[in-house]
């Protein structure tokens, strides 16, 4: 060794403990905050429930300092670049004492998952933050609300960063050989994706966000300027209905994928897929009102789909 070279810093590993402490942390947020995902959670082995966890943590995160109404576009922008920088940090082996990324960087270890899909798990919601002129949003006229993407196929990418890369997420943790499940991960992530999108029409306009395609709006000859207002329910049914329906071919991707996960996963991607759709169906069966309050399903009927999912891990 040459007198001017220094020896690579060894990686630092947190010992049990802390690891223990950290997913404790993790499942305290995901069962407080995941109101589907949770329930199928459940039906995992305990370390796989556990990473799940540490993912979703993650995502929560993101999506607090996205949505933090104290902060500027600006400030979230720099908080959220900072977020991804800890987590870079922390893969590279650096210390940290942030319970989640503690989980998460074991979580990514243990099950392989590409640090690039966790990179764009932070990109999709940074989608969310950029002001009108960035690339993927739609200015309109409409003050203090922006239409986010021109078309379907723009709203696409969206939906990848933000729930096809969970997909494919979740099924490194399930576990899967054949690529094939690649696709299938990602069309079933673009179904939750489009089922959330429905459902939370209302909410979202509340923070200046639409989500349904600019073309999309014009095809039923609808504003966006319906959604600050009152809007009719009648009037959103068509578009709502339309967009249910490409949500509904890509279920039957999360129907495919299950037998290409592990055996001790199967119940819970079942359980997901189950309580998703059941939860569209139940929009559909409201006639996509939407406005008048939030559809979700109840405990009860979550219970059903947990307890026919633990059935399932049994036999």
């Amino acid at each position: 060794m040459s007198a001017g070279a220094t020896p690579a810093p060894i990686p630092w590993t947190p010992v049990p403990p802390q690891l223990v402490m950290a997913y404790s942390v993790c499942r305290g947020i995901t069962r407080s905050a995941a109101k589907n995902f949770y329930y199928a959670f459940l039906v995992l082995p305990r370390r796989k429930r556990e990473a799940l966890c540490a993912v979703y943590a993650f995502m929560r995160q993101c999506d607090d300092i996205a949505d933090d109404p104290r902060l500027s576009l600006e400030e979230r922008r720099q908080k959220l670049d900072s977020w991804l920088d800890a987590l870079h940090r922390a893969q590279q082996g650096h210390p940290t004492d942030d319970a989640i990324l503690l989980a998460l960087t074991d979580t990514q270890r243990r099950y392989h998952i590409p640090a690039g899909l966790l990179d764009e798990l932070a990109a999709g919601t940074a989608m969310d933050v950029y002001a009108n002129g960035a690339e993927e949003v739609v200015s309109n006229s409409t003050p203090g609300l922006a239409i986010r993407y021109k078309s379907f196929e723009d709203l696409t990418l969206y939906c990848h960063r933000v729930a096809s890369v969970v997909g494919l997420v979740c099924i490194h943790v399930f576990g899967y050989r054949d690529p094939a499940a690649e696709p299938l991960a990602e069309r079933c992530g673009l179904a939750f994706q489009l089922t959330n999108i429905i459902r939370d029409v209302k909410e979202d306009a509340a923070l200046g966000r639409v989500y349904l395609p600019e073309e999309d709006l014009a095809k039923f000859n609808l504003s966006a300027a319906e959604l600050l207002a009152t809007p009719d329910p009648a009037r959103f049914r068509p578009l709502l209905a339309f967009e249910a329906d490409r949500a509904r071919e890509c279920y039957q991707a999360g129907e495919e994928l299950i037998p290409y996960v592990s055996e001790d996963s199967q119940p819970a991607l079942w359980v997901l897929v189950h309580i998703y759709r059941r939860l569209l169906e139940k929009i559909a069966e409201q006639q996509y009102d939407v406005f008048s309050a939030k559809v979700s399903l109840t405990v009860s009927e979550k219970l059903r789909f947990l307890g026919k999912g633990f059935l399932q891990r049994l036999i």
